[in-house]
């Protein structure tokens, strides 16, 4: 009887130390279980029968670990699409074009003067030929095209592309767009904004069923810089047929562009390399800036094959011949993530790819793979955010970290996850504080507003909000 229980205790002993082996060894791998799980059963397919069913448990046990169960993907309801906006000074001072039908926005948008206001009327507007507007405001005087009330305007799609936006200072706002195609390649960017257009605004429009809502990208040596996205809603009804990029923002060689306080979800490809972006800027752009945006790479669309990522500087790299330097040495410069919280999502929910001085500040990350900053031209300073899962260097990133509050591989695989516990109900996105809120105790690098838009103290909570009761009543969680 002794010499059984000295077997069965050795037995156990040398099975905690293979454990504690196995998982010193994911640590410094660093793959987190989600990403791990994917690759097994990549590896595991087309092999034996029993090669890929052994191969389908691990990848279920990793992953299950990894999101609590199977997926704890974002499922808390949000209203759609874009509230009501109070009319500005700016937006009296314009001079009203008012259009009841597609020939008429044609004509106005062929016309159109510095000081416009090309305003939609209620209804319902099919477009099957890219509308182009190339017609040039001023920074005093934009050409504005909008409906006067949010949901008052839907504006269907059947062609790749609906706008074409080469002229400079427009302003779109207010309208809801989608995509009506029969083939998801044929409706591929709502707005494509190139070459001459400069300081676009998109504002408090709803965007729906296209690969790229907005692509943004230079055309003959000329980029549009200065644009801003903010206030939008951008999701798609079902995953996306498609080989080509699916990224709900795509930014190719821009400077300066702001995107602030989106909702962005349910950007999941299907086709292809199944790889897909809440939002991304690369192609050597520099001095972009993402902030007080909520991205759910999962939230009516769940538990997909496939590798979605939230945010990103660099995405998936650029060719040359589409850089703005004609080579990009680096994706991205001096561009920054802050007061974002990106969750559910099957990969990182924030990607670095050769980002050179890149700021990544006060971001909250759940049922994602972390943090990635990777590829020699990569720095980052990370500071002050608060990571369902881990920060880590990849191939030489080169990583600055302030003061985080993050999760280790290894506690990953064992499906330890106290970040989430730091809430009422992380999975279902219930983020009031379950108790005190973990703070700072260095004075923040970085103290701007955060995701609800109130001012940050000192001492300010890590993550991307102090008080989750008020972004409920503004900002991205609002609609």
């Amino acid at each position: 009887m002794k010499t059984v229980s000295k077997v069965v205790l050795t037995g156990a002993v040398l099975a905690l130390v293979g454990a504690g082996a196995a998982l010193a060894v994911l640590q410094q791998a660093g793959y987190a279980p989600r990403v791990l799980a994917r690759y097994v059963e990549r590896r595991a397919d087309n092999h034996n029968p029993a090669i890929v069913r052994v191969g389908g448990m691990a990848a279920s046990a990793a992953l299950g670990a990894d999101r609590g169960g199977g997926t704890a993907a974002p499922s808390f309801a949000l209203k759609a699409g874009a509230q009501p906006r109070a009319a500005t000074a700016e937006q009296a001072a314009l001079r009203d074009v008012m259009v009841g039908s597609v020939p008429e926005l044609l004509l106005a948008v062929g016309k159109a003067m510095p000081g416009d206001a090309i305003i939609l009327l209620p209804g319902r507007y099919r477009i099957t030929g890219t509308v182009g507007l190339s017609r040039s405001g001023t920074a005093a005087q934009p050409i504005v095209l909008m409906a006067s009330t949010p949901g008052s305007v839907e504006v269907e799609i059947a062609t790749v592309q609906g706008f074409a936006v080469s002229g400079a200072h427009w302003r779109v706002e207010n309208l809801s767009v989608r995509g009506v195609c029969a083939q998801h390649a044929d409706c591929e960017h709502a707005f494509h904004v190139v070459g001459g257009g400069a300081y676009f605004t998109a504002l408090n429009n709803t965007l729906s069923d296209f690969n790229a809502h907005f692509k943004i990208n230079g055309e003959e040596g000329r980029f549009p810089d200065h644009g801003r996205i903010e206030g939008n809603t951008l999701e798609n009804s079902t995953p996306r047929s498609v080989d080509s990029t699916v990224a709900a923002i795509d930014m190719v060689a821009v400077n300066d562009w702001v995107v602030r306080g989106n909702l962005i979800r349910d950007f999941l490809k299907a086709g292809g390399d199944q790889v897909s972006y809440g939002a991304y800027a690369k192609g050597a752009g520099a001095r972009n800036l993402f902030e007080q945006n909520v991205v759910l790479c999962e939230s009516a669309l769940q538990a997909m094959p496939g590798a979605r990522v939230g945010l990103s500087l660099g995405g998936g790299g650029t060719g040359a011949q589409f850089c703005r330097d004609g080579r990009c040495i680096m994706e991205q410069e001096e561009s920054t993530l802050r007061a974002n919280l990106v969750a559910g999502c099957s990969d990182a929910g924030i990607y670095l790819n050769s980002a050179a001085r890149s700021l990544v500040v006060n971001n909250t990350l759940l049922d994602t793979a972390g943090i990635d900053v990777r590829f020699a031209a990569s720095t980052a300073r990370v500071d002050g955010n608060l990571v369902d899962g881990a920060i880590r260097s990849r191939n030489d990133g080169v990583l600055y970290l302030g003061e985080n509050m993050s999760t280790s591989t290894a506690a990953l695989f064992l499906g330890w996850h106290p970040v989430r516990r730091l809430f009422a109900g992380a999975p279902t996105l219930r983020l009031d504080w379950a108790g005190e809120a973990p703070r700072r105790t260095e004075t923040a690098i970085d103290t701007g507003v955060d995701l609800c838009g109130a001012a940050r103290p000192a001492q300010a909570a890590l993550g991307a909000f102090e008080n989750f009761a008020a972004c409920r009543r503004s900002g991205p969680l609002n609609r």
